[in-house]
């Protein structure tokens, strides 16, 4: 199957139970704070994507310029957000992916962005572009999980979360997750600059037109499946993806300050392992 046949594949994607449990709790309020309902949407990959999906759809006529939940959020109502949100409680039976941890999936992805967030700040790039690259980045992997049959064969040789994975895919179907990820989000009318983070992830120096935001996904993914791999210091050395780096004026330690106590793990009020329990 090529990409273009499967970004015509219908696909469910997971929400976290205990976000949508929390969310459905704050939404039902007599008054709802939408500081903390950002903050929780802003931590699930599949109801963000549902959430700038519609804030970017031609209905409204801002296609293309809603870079994040907070933003989407500003744009529609809260009796919309709601739906979105009991929809995704109805599907919890759908949350089991094939051969895939949905809890690691869902701390890899709160870490991709919150390191691209951070990134993007010191070189002064559009840090909520950055952060919904990071969370949505590896929705295509879903997608690949549930219409390829192969994707599955490759976790022999690298788990979905390893950080030669999006090699392994390449070698095999000559695309991979990242580029699915902005195939779909491409469709769904996201923000050109998000599009192209993802569409170059994995090699932010093949497009003509470079985009820098690229470079800081190259970063951030790397930093995330560094910390779900458990690298030692050697591990991370070796493996620091330095061209990149030195092309965004970023050594490794610069990389790894963006690193605080738990930065993955603190979601409003609980641990990511309670929040998706």
């Amino acid at each position: 199957m090529d990409m273009a046949t499967l970004l015509t594949q219908r696909f469910i994607t997971p929400s976290v139970p205990r976000v949508v449990a929390l969310l459905l709790t704050e939404l039902s309020a007599s008054q709802p704070d939408l500081r903390r309902i950002a903050q929780l949407l802003g931590t699930d990959p599949a109801l963000a994507v549902r959430l700038l999906q519609a804030a970017n759809a031609p209905f409204f006529k801002l296609p293309g310029q809603i870079h994040s939940v907070a933003e989407a959020l500003a744009v529609l109502r809260l009796g919309q957000v709601q739906s979105m949100v009991s929809q995704a409680a109805s599907q919890a039976s759908f949350r089991a992916m094939p051969g895939l941890d949905m809890q690691k999936f869902w701390a890899s992805s709160v870490d991709a962005a919150r390191v691209a967030r951070s990134l993007a700040g010191l070189l002064r790039l559009n840090q909520q572009a950055a952060y919904t690259s990071g969370l949505i980045h590896a929705v295509g992997e879903l997608a690949m999980r549930l219409a390829l049959p192969e994707a599955l064969a490759l976790d022999a040789r690298s788990g979905p979360l390893d950080l030669k994975r999006g090699r392994a895919e390449r070698a095999a179907f000559g695309f991979c997750h990242t580029q699915v990820s902005a195939g779909l989000v491409a469709q769904w009318h996201f923000p050109q600059v998000i599009v192209d983070a993802l569409s170059f992830a994995h090699a932010p120096f093949d497009n003509d037109a470079y985009e820098p935001l690229a470079g800081v996904m190259h970063l951030a993914i790397w930093r995330a499946r560094a910390r779900q791999m458990g690298l030692a210091p050697n591990g991370l050395a070796v493996t620091f993806p330095a061209a990149v780096g030195e092309v965004l004026g970023l050594d490794i330690d610069m990389v790894l300050q963006q690193d605080p106590t738990d930065w993955s793990r603190q979601v409003p009020g609980k641990t990511f392992a309670d929040l998706a329990a």
